[in-house]
């Protein structure tokens, strides 16, 4: 039975991935420090071995690499790393030891598009840390792909949602008061013009990215590709959607930037610059070509599945019928 170490795998994707590799019949291991359970329960978690590891102490030690070659992986999927340290360790651990190693990247490389949707393939822009970190991970796991035959394959996720998670709304933060006031049809305000872009992508759908990659090594190994919706939202757009699922008409305000963010907590500003300035709008035309990758979800779907959630489960005060 070929052996699939899941790095950081009771997060959102891993929820969906690992049920899903162990149905295909892989033996799987979740490495994680067990500060939480996967946000939706599913009986084949208990074919999965769960072994509880800080990877941040453990690395701080110099032993996480040799740890998880200890364990005799033939394929290892991390979704939990943030630096190029952290990379290379690793790396430099599992070198002709593992068949496929899979890297969950993000869109955030990209910084600023230069033209839309964007492919893989277009200049790296990032501005952020997060994102510099990540564009310097994938440019070095290409690299040794590449140039040393490290099996590395690098997938690109947009905003993840699913059941248990709080979607981006259509202000580009997370503040659920958004969400209550396109229920109630109360006046939300947008920056600008509301015309930036979000990209959001079902948990699920990451999970199958991951798994259509892992089934065609021989395409996918020196290879990135983006994991997103078909198509993104602009943030006028996508609060014009998510009223009118709440039966109600947007009533919506524009306020220049500087204007706008003195009328939202500093956090909420933060996070909004955060996702306007980046504005993604990522193409899936090289999954589906070469993966097959085909999304379940809209980004509306996606979103909505989340709303419903927490919704149902009384985490926002909203009366729907929808």
């Amino acid at each position: 039975m070929i052996r699939v170490i899941v790095i950081g795998g009771t997060g959102h994707i891993g929820t969906y991935l690992v049920p899903r590799l162990v149905e295909a019949g892989y033996e799987v291991i979740c490495i994680s420090r067990k500060q939480r359970t996967p946000y939706l329960p599913h009986a084949l978690w208990k074919k999965v071995r769960q072994i509880p590891l800080d990877r941040a102490q453990s690395e701080q030690s110099g032993d996480f690499g040799n740890e998880i070659k200890a364990l005799e992986p033939d394929i290892v999927i991390d979704l939990i790393c943030y630096s190029p340290a952290s990379a290379r360790s690793l790396v430099s651990a599992l070198q002709g030891r593992v068949r496929h190693f899979l890297h969950c990247g993000a869109i955030w490389v990209h910084g600023h598009i230069v033209q839309a949707p964007s492919t893989e393939s277009q200049p790296r822009n990032p501005f952020c840390d997060y994102g510099k970190n990540k564009a310097a991970i994938e440019t070095y796991l290409l690299g040794e792909a590449h140039r040393a035959g490290f099996p590395a394959t690098v997938i690109h996720p947009g905003h993840i949602v699913g059941s248990g998670w709080i979607p981006l709304n259509p202000a580009g933060n997370f503040n659920l008061e958004v969400f209550e006031k396109l229920a109630r049809g109360e006046e939300l305000a947008l920056p600008n013009l509301g015309l930036e872009t979000v990209h959001h992508v079902h948990a699920d759908d990451v999970a199958q990215a991951f798994m259509r990659a892992l089934e065609n090594p021989s395409i996918s190994i020196g290879e990135n590709f983006h994991a997103v919706s078909p198509a993104a939202l602009s943030l006028r757009g996508f609060a014009e959607e998510m009223a009118a699922w709440f039966g109600q008409t947007a009533n919506l305000a524009f306020l220049p930037w500087d204007e706008w963010k003195k009328t939202v907590s500093e956090n909420d500003a933060n996070q909004t610059w955060d996702h306007i300035a980046h504005s993604p709008c990522c193409s899936i035309t090289k999954a589906q070509k070469l993966l097959n990758y085909q999304p379940r979800y809209t980004s509306l779907q996606a979103v909505q599945e989340s709303v419903k959630w927490l919704m149902d489960h009384g985490k926002l005060d909203i009366s729907f019928s929808g």
